[in-house]
């Protein structure tokens, strides 16, 4: 457990580590079956998107060279040993690990930005996007603890420490991810605290002067933003060779592949060969330049992504999932940690593929795995003492 919760930065040691936590589960005879682990919504969810997209291969044509961007779907099954494999006696050292990770990955980040003045962490392969993404998977988990806390010193010790990372967030320059985190934020504050229409408007002002302060000091945010403008008016003159003018061309040609095939899509690994093949004609060719100014990869935006893939059947099988996995944690009556964390998942993934982020996914798996284990651990003390548990 410790082995893989720590390796999960290192995308080198995917391969090694996995094997090694299926190995683990099988050779432990205390863990649960797979017979009874497949009744978990959550992990019914994850095979069902698996097997769906193995189907797709059926009516594809992709390739077999490439880099098969679709086969990280399949890191979320390790879900599945790993949740297997929680326990009481596991769970410290799972959460050490997993802090133990995070924070090393942040100090990594914090030279790289203070020292190198680079972006993301060449040592971990770790873009600014995924770096960024996971600056906000720690706000968000922060003031998700935050607003569940009965502790006034704990609550705001995890404030803080959400507004650092949210800081740090502004830094790396990803807008949607920055996006994604602040309007999660927002939604935690409204629901935890029930506001009136009129509060709701004070702390959306409030947002956006800590938004705005957060902007100002920071250069990289500055540019970020005035490129955006930038970009705006490069697409207005008919040019989309730029970070938004990218997107916008995805998803235009996304949709219309999707109209083309509503209902089982292109097949699995598609998409790409889909849109090399199409920007030469679609709408008198506007889109053609756009492989170089970036290679092409994948849609930026989880839904056309996987509809491209596989139309409303790859759909209904990632919106099963997103259902299950809120799940997990309302069984565990964890409601405003399952909304913090989908909702951010949801709003990542409009502007870039977040279920095939490699590492993010993953944490959160790990993250939610862990959880569900104390909160079990935490009702079995209940059960026996008759005490109820809240967070510190």
């Amino acid at each position: 457990m410790i082995v893989f919760c720590a390796g999960l930065w290192f995308s080198v040691l995917y391969k090694f580590i996995v094997v090694f936590l299926i190995l683990a589960w099988l050779i432990d005879d205390r863990a649960p079956s797979f017979g009874s682990i497949i009744k978990e919504p959550l992990v019914q969810a994850i095979f069902v998107l698996c097997t769906v997209l193995l189907l797709g291969l059926l009516w594809s044509d992709a390739s077999l060279e490439g880099r098969h961007k679709w086969t990280k779907y399949f890191l979320l099954l390790v879900y599945v040993p790993f949740f297997a494999l929680m326990n009481k006696q596991r769970l410290p050292w799972a959460i050490g690990a997993v802090l133990a990770g995070y924070c090393m990955v942040l100090f990594a980040g914090l030279h790289v930005w203070m020292v190198e003045e680079e972006l993301g962490i060449p040592v971990f392969n770790m873009t600014y996007l995924t770096f960024s993404a996971m600056l906000g998977v720690g706000s968000v988990l922060s003031c998700c603890w935050a607003c569940m806390s009965r502790n006034k010193t704990v609550q705001t010790c995890l404030a803080v420490l959400a507004l650092v990372l949210l800081y740090l967030q502004f830094h790396q320059g990803a807008r949607g991810f920055l996006l994604a985190t602040v309007l999660t934020q927002l939604a935690l504050i409204v629901i935890y605290f029930r506001v009136t229409l009129y509060a709701l408007a004070g702390i959306a002002i409030m947002l956006l002067l800590v938004t705005i302060f957060f902007a100002n000091t920071n250069p990289v945010a500055q540019q970020r933003w005035m490129q955006a403008g930038l970009d705006f008016e490069k697409m207005q003159q008919g040019d989309f060779s730029s970070s938004v003018g990218y997107r916008f061309g995805f998803w235009d040609v996304g949709f219309h592949g999707i109209a083309e095939k509503p209902l089982v899509g292109h097949g699995t690994g598609m998409p790409e060969r889909y849109f090399e093949q199409t920007i030469t004609q679609y709408k008198g060719g506007i889109y053609k330049d756009l492989p170089k100014f970036h290679p092409t990869s994948h849609y930026h935006n989880d839904w056309i992504e996987i509809g491209m893939q596989l139309g409303a059947l790859g759909v209904m099988a990632l919106l099963f999932l997103f259902w299950a996995w809120f799940q997990a944690f309302k069984r565990s009556g964890l409601v405003l940690l399952g909304i913090g964390i989908m909702s951010f998942i949801g709003l990542s993934g409009l502007t870039e593929t977040f279920m095939i982020f490699g590492r993010i996914p993953v944490l959160l798996l790990v993250i939610t795995a862990i959880i569900i284990c104390w909160q079990r651990e935490v009702s079995d003390v209940v059960r026996y003492t008759g005490t109820a548990s809240t967070p510190d």
